[in-house]
């Protein structure tokens, strides 16, 4: 006699196999229905418009750039809806061109590990290890306890959280500084009472605070190249063009974007003190916050460990090699020493080992850090840059940025003090429907065609069109850190569009001001190339 849950079992196995005609409607729709959802539309959207391209698209004698723009629509459209997880989108390239014959397997894998990744990995290596101390916690309230006086001053304290924030983003991935940040800043906000019953000072605090941690984290990430991608890919990408010519350094990015980070953070904040820091608020909030929470929440982290103290130590040893590695063609950082072989990401990954070398002095024989703390990495990012590195050789060897370029020609009559201005405002326009290192990887490219056209540096267009994709002010989900914000429930998009709006009008124009001024003087910018 047959076992009835085998019976069971193998005739619930053959009913998807009946004929169509044996089939009930109701089944059929369902499977129709499961089949067009709207996750699977998005799936088979990225190889379908792909192949529309590749057959229906004529791009004159340049076959290879009408296959490198079908390439660049499957992955676009798979990195905008997330159809499949960014990672493996980001790792597409590997097979779609040799494929497609636009690269070797053995070059489009170089891409994916420079001395760019290298510097990302060793930052993200110290960046867990200050994560896993709490170190970012203990930082963030000393510095908030310095601002929160006395006497409270509601926009003393806002300055104090958002500067704790931009500093933070300064020297990790500004989504990883939201991710730490917004804790430290909810945890004040528990402070105040829940409810339609609350006065609308504190409703109003609560938002200026949330849109300062993921405003501040993303002005701060401008200030340096390890605190975004967008800066990692320029300079990937001006390596990548131009290698004849001088690289840009952590230290020449940092005394460009960090002047035009600090204005625009003043702006930040001048714009929230307006909107949300009413004359009365002090009076109101002094009622359920004051310097005593801040200091018992320090008193519960205990004294600083000889852990901690290591880890910041390595920390600002990097900052101090990052700096100092090449200072001007005049005065050589410590890279002349090994005649200039030595990058950022040499030092980031040499100072990341030696949180693998010193004891923790915790447990015996344990260290700073060990490899399953790292298993936290966020690999997404890294394989992000390193596709975006791919694709940006690619439509450079494909030959697809000159045909676009050629249908800019009308840019060519525009003002050399608009130039900058028209690319970052391309950019933050794109930017806000996409991610920032989409926007930067399809738009760079671009702007270095452009470029060559208008015969002016390509610097002052991909400098202004990587700033432009970082003003992502006016969606949640233009960019991870405003989803942090967006989910804390404090902010709706109205609040975004309220400070977005004068952020990016700011932004824009300071970067107009200091690209042809400052700008030209970092980067040895001239108006001819």
């Amino acid at each position: 006699m047959a076992d009835p849950m085998l019976t069971s079992s193998s005739e619930e196995c053959r009913t998807p196999l009946l004929p169509l005609q044996h089939q009930s409607p109701q089944s059929l729709r369902y499977q129709f229905t499961s089949l067009l959802t709207l996750k699977n539309l998005w799936i088979i959207s990225g190889p379908l418009s792909c192949l529309l391209i590749f057959f229906f698209v004529d791009l004159g004698d340049r076959p290879s750039s009408r296959n490198m723009l079908a390439i660049l629509a499957w992955v676009f459209l798979w990195w905008i809806t997330e159809a499949v997880p960014m990672a493996v989108t980001s790792m597409s390239p590997l097979f779609l061109f040799p494929i497609f014959g636009i690269a070797s397997s053995d070059d489009v894998a170089k891409s994916y590990m420079d001395d760019i990744i290298a510097l990302v990995l060793g930052s993200f290596i110290l960046a867990l290890a200050v994560e896993h101390y709490n170190i970012h916690r203990r930082l963030a309230l000393n510095i908030t306890s310095l601002f929160c006086g006395d006497t409270l001053n509601p926009p003393l304290l806002l300055l104090g959280i958002c500067g704790t924030t931009a500093f933070v983003s300064m020297w990790m991935h500004n989504t990883a500084a939201a991710v730490m940040m917004m804790p430290v800043a909810t945890g004040i906000l528990q402070r105040f009472p829940d409810g339609d019953s609350v006065h609308p000072d504190v409703k109003r605090f609560c938002k200026a605070v949330v849109l300062g941690v993921i405003y501040s984290a993303t002005i701060g990430g401008m200030s340096t190249l390890t605190g975004t991608g967008v800066n990692l890919i320029l300079v990937g990408m001006w390596e990548s063009y131009f290698p004849q010519e001088e690289p840009i350094s952590f230290s020449t990015w940092f005394f460009f974007g960090f002047p035009l980070a600090l204005l625009l953070f003043f702006v930040c904040w001048g714009v929230l003190c307006l909107l949300y820091c009413s004359k009365n608020s002090e009076k109101t909030l002094s009622a359920y916050l004051d310097r005593n929470h801040l200091k018992r929440e320090l008193e519960l982290l205990g004294p600083m460990a000889f852990a901690e103290k290591m880890v910041l130590t390595i920390f600002g040893l990097l900052v101090v090699l990052w700096m100092t590695r090449s200072i001007t063609n005049n005065v050589p950082g410590w890279g002349s020493l090994f005649h200039d072989l030595v990058g950022d990401g040499t030092a980031s990954v040499f100072m990341a080992t030696f949180l693998f070398v010193i004891p923790n002095k915790k447990n015996e024989g344990e260290m700073l850090m060990d490899w399953n703390k790292c298993k936290k990495l966020p690999w997404n990012i890294i394989l992000l840059l390193g596709a975006g590195f791919a694709i940006a050789d690619g439509v450079r060897t494909s030959g697809l940025t000159e045909v676009v370029s050629s249908n800019l020609g009308f840019l060519k009559e525009a003002p050399y003090l608009a130039v900058a201005p028209i690319a970052c405002l391309i950019s933050a326009a794109i930017t806000e429907f996409t991610s920032n290192n989409a926007t930067t990887t399809l738009v760079l490219p671009l702007l270095i065609e452009l470029a060559a056209s208008m015969e002016v540096h390509p610097l002052l267009l991909m400098v202004s069109g990587a700033i432009g994709a970082q003003f992502a002010f006016l969606l949640p989900t233009s960019t991870p850190s405003n989803v942090v914000g967006f989910t804390t429930g404090h902010i709706r998009i109205e609040d975004m569009l309220r400070v977005g709006v004068p952020l990016k009008i700011a932004g824009i124009a300071a970067l107009s001001l200091l690209m042809p001024t400052l700008g030209a003087f970092v980067f040895k910018i001239n108006k001819q190339t």
